[in-house]
């Protein structure tokens, strides 16, 4: 497997993705019963700039054109730009396995380098996965609106919390990849 950032040529692997979500993954990520994205969604999702749409993707290295295995979305709020509305999708196979931690790892230090200090979240109550990620992250709960739980992360408190966790595969790499990176 390897991470990189999402490009408009991933469209596919992002829509194949989707596809390969359960219909409950699909809900919980999407807050509708959608069976695959709207083309206009899927559009958006591809166009990350990497200032104010920064996207990294999980890919896998031994399968070349395969569905794009999770997916992270920073999207920087035009009103607040130290504040970015954040996403993670992450295919019912790999649940479980540390890949939600790994990609949100990226994202983390790549939108710090760009200059966010926060992150806002909209995870509904019953996606307890979500709402533990989130927790583990120093998510702070904000408020509650049209049955959807409202958070704020701050990011460099959530990447100390990451670099404490010994136990996710692959992340001491990416912290050591971001460093090196910066000089």
């Amino acid at each position: 497997m390897y991470i990189r950032r999402v490009r408009p040529e991933d469209e596919q692997r992002l829509r194949d993705g989707i596809a390969q979500l359960s219909p409950q993954s699909r809900y919980l990520r999407f807050f509708s019963g959608m069976r695959e994205a709207p083309p206009q969604v899927l559009a958006a999702l591809v166009r990350a700039d990497g200032h104010d749409h920064i996207a990294w993707g999980a890919l896998r290295s031994d399968l070349p054109g395969t569905p794009a295995l999770g997916v992270v979305h920073a999207f920087r709020d035009a009103d607040d730009p130290e504040t970015a509305e954040f996403s993670v999708a992450v295919v019912d196979a790999y649940h479980g396995r540390g890949l939600a931690r790994l990609l949100t790892a990226v994202l983390l230090l790549d939108c710090a380098r760009e200059g966010l200090t926060q992150f806002a979240v909209h995870i509904l109550p019953e996606n307890r996965p979500a709402l533990a990620l989130a927790r583990s992250l120093g998510a702070a709960g904000v408020g509650y609106e049209a049955g959807v739980s409202l958070l704020e992360i701050d990011i460099a408190e959530a990447l100390v919390a990451l670099r404490a966790e010994p136990d996710v595969p692959g992340l001491a790499a990416v912290f050591a990849q971001f460093a090196a990176a910066a000089g």
